[in-house]
């Protein structure tokens, strides 16, 4: 569920506590959590609603100046249901705290090492991993289509790769491009100091 930095400043504000979303399936669960830009978002609940039930305060909730303009924005999209999703609490993103801490000790240096072989193994274009850190080390701040380039590859699915790298804590988004983390780094010297 993707939510525009206007909307994501009303979350952080409080202003905003739904949204309403039109889809064959929803992208989110009651329960569940959304990671964004401004932390761990909690989804409260996730309903179908009709668009007759939805009331003028659930509009301001989402963020609209008018029921009108809500029912004329899930107009653009006329594929599948409404769902009302009531957003919970925002909390830190856990991976903030995540990279600034290498691994605690050989154990978990193996199984961090035993992961990235895994998703190199899976990769079609084959292993991917180690180059994009070590490219991200050699280039901080390097615009990612350029970054993509040095590998060969091409910037969309390169950007995904990296936010895989960023789940595990190896990697930090800057305004352009990336950098290693403290946690990324001791991983990738682990890793050339375990080469015979």
């Amino acid at each position: 569920m993707l939510l525009s930095a206007e909307v994501l400043e009303g979350i952080r504000t409080g202003e905003i506590t739904l949204a309403f979303r039109r889809w064959l399936r929803p992208s989110v669960r009651a329960g569940g959590s959304l990671l964004t830009p401004i932390g761990e978002l909690t989804i409260a609940a996730v309903e179908p609603v009709a668009l007759g039930a939805i009331t003028a305060d659930d509009a301001r909730r989402a963020g609209y100046a008018s029921r009108a303009a809500l029912l004329e924005d899930l107009a653009r999209n006329d594929g599948g249901d409404v769902y009302r999703v009531e957003l919970g609490a925002l909390g830190p993103d856990p991976r903030v705290a995540l990279r600034q801490h290498p691994p605690a000790n050989a154990e978990e240096t193996q199984a961090l090492l035993a992961r990235l072989r895994r998703m190199d193994e899976r990769a079609d274009s084959g292993p991917w991993t180690r180059r994009t850190l070590e490219l991200i080390e050699e280039h901080p701040a390097m615009l990612a289509a350029r970054l993509a380039a040095l590998c060969g590859r091409e910037r969309a699915p390169f950007k995904v790769d990296v936010r895989r790298l960023k789940a595990l804590g190896l990697t930090e988004s800057l305004e352009i491009g990336y950098r290693l983390s403290p946690r990324g780094r001791a991983l990738l010297a682990a890793w050339r100091a375990a080469e015979p």
